[in-house]
């Protein structure tokens, strides 16, 4: 154990909170937990040196960490549990050496000491909480799921928004189990969440079905650790979203920290599926602590003639990634993706997206805009729009514009299209600059400071993604808070 200390002096850093487990362990979760202590006792034989070490310790004491903090288990969640804890023991810590990781440390993460929170908050008051009459609210707190004072008699019939194991409904609950957590390109953040989700949402429109107004989905961290202690406290929220055939539903997500509660992760994931003729409208705002880590998957699998829209404001944690997986698995289907991220201090805010387009006629548009507005704050995107062989006709267009507003200010940007199919109108573009000084000329001709004309420009930057949010009242938040931030840049400055 020596050697292995001395080749892999992380593994050391990271001290579990270990308790006992309480609860019954069905025949295929034992294996699993035995296989996990064979893997241990392996390790621990073999010679440490990175060309024999076929596994990572500090990830295995991160799953048995979990598991051991799992309430209950539901019977409908253990096939996603037990193929989670399959994947996570041969996967390993990212570092910066994958090239999907390669401008993304997350050592902040893994230098702390991570405690997998197991019960919801005994407590909690929604008092700062706006409630907007037309939207349908559900409550996320460190990752549970509170469904109290949830009015469902207004809605279309057939729609279920609620818990997995009170689905009113075998087929649906058939459906759904079949479907979740089917992805091919996840990482190791995907099967944290897939082993750590206390519960899963589900978000279900049976055929033909409109959902007028959007489901609004607040995830508020209330257990944080001092930064000082480094304690960092993990919650595994999870949300599957089923539209059938010529369904209809909006789904607002937002992320917010608790003002007391400022060192913690939330480790988030998203699935939807959208049937033939489907639309959904996804809208998500992250707001989270600065010292917080914010890692989320989205996953969408959309059949022929589906529309998926993605608007993202993301403004806040220290280290922020959102993977975006989108798969396209018919002819003539759309998707959109507007994204704008926020840096205002020592953050990273990370895009990570994937489109496969496999059948013609397919309609892809993605628009990314962010600000660095720190010498310290970094911003990456990785977009990866893949046209096969046989998705001809298609349409794909990708744009990424970066504002610097800081001398040591950094963005990584990666577009790619990779094109197989002949017959295609696709495109791609990036640019990085400062304010251009025509433009602050304009304003200053007009009589107009040159500290106020910046600020204009800086705010109108991002206002094209946020308008694009549903309702004006969500909008004015959005907006109220960037401007919040960049008032605070340009204070310290």
């Amino acid at each position: 154990m020596a050697a292995l200390a001395s080749t892999h002096p992380n593994l050391l850093q990271f001290t579990p909170k270990l308790t006992p487990s309480t609860r019954k362990l069905t025949p295929s979760t034992r294996k699993l937990k035995h296989k996990r202590i064979a893997m241990k006792l392996s390790v621990q034989a073999i010679s440490a040196s990175p060309q024999t070490s076929f596994t990572d310790q500090y990830v295995l004491q991160l799953a048995d960490s979990l598991e051991d903090s799992l309430p209950t288990s539901s019977f409908a969640l253990q096939n996603l549990r037990n193929n989670s804890s399959e994947t996570i023991l041969s996967t390993q810590w990212p570092s910066r050496k994958d090239e999907s990781f390669r401008f993304t440390d997350t050592s902040f993460i893994k230098n702390s000491d991570i405690k997998p929170i197991s019960h919801p908050p005994k407590s909690l008051t929604f008092s700062d909480i706006s409630r907007d009459t037309q939207l349908k609210s559900f409550y996320f707190a460190d990752g549970f799921l509170l469904d109290f004072s949830f009015d469902s008699s207004n809605l279309p019939d057939g729609v279920y928004l609620g818990s997995l194991s009170k689905l009113p409904s075998d087929g649906i609950l058939e459906r759904v189990s079949g479907l979740l957590g089917d992805l091919e390109w996840s990482d190791l953040f995907w099967s944290i969440n897939g082993l750590g989700a206390p519960d899963l949402m589900v978000v279900y429109v049976p055929e033909g079905c409109k959902v007028e107004h959007p489901i609004y989905l607040k995830y508020i961290a209330v257990e944080g650790g001092d930064e000082g202690s480094k304690t960092m406290p993990l919650s595994n929220p999870r949300v599957f979203v089923l539209v059938e055939k010529g369904g209809e539903v909006g789904i607002v997500e937002e992320f917010a920290g608790n003002e007391e509660s400022e060192y913690y992760w939330n480790n988030s994931v998203l699935e939807v599926v959208v049937g033939e003729g489907g639309k959904v409208r996804h809208s998500y705002v992250q707001n989270q602590s600065l010292n917080a880590a914010h890692i989320k998957w989205t996953s969408v699998r959309q059949e022929s003639t589906s529309t998926y829209e993605l608007v993202e404001v993301s403004t806040g944690g220290k280290l922020s990634r959102h993977n975006v997986h989108i798969q396209q698995l018919g002819s003539d289907t759309v998707t959109e993706l507007t994204t704008f991220h926020l840096c205002v201090g020592d953050q990273t805010q990370d895009l990570h997206s994937r489109i496969v387009l496999d059948h013609p006629r397919g309609y892809c548009q993605q628009l990314h805009k962010c600000i660095v507005a720190h010498s310290s704050g970094q911003a990456v995107f990785d977009g990866n729009v893949k046209v096969n062989r046989y998705a001809q006709q298609t349409d794909a267009g990708q744009l990424t514009r970066s504002l610097l507003l800081e001398p040591r200010a950094t963005v990584n940007v990666k577009p790619n299209l990779q094109i197989i199919a002949d017959d295609v109108k696709c495109s791609h573009g990036a640019a990085i600059s400062d304010l251009e000084e025509s433009q602050l000329f304009y304003f200053q001709a007009r009589g107009i400071d040159l500290e106020t004309a910046r600020k204009a420009l800086v705010f109108s930057f991002g206002a094209e993604v946020i308008d694009k949010l549903p309702h004006t009242s969500l909008q004015k938040q959005v907006k109220n808070n960037v401007k919040e931030l960049l008032g605070s840049t340009t204070k310290d400055s």
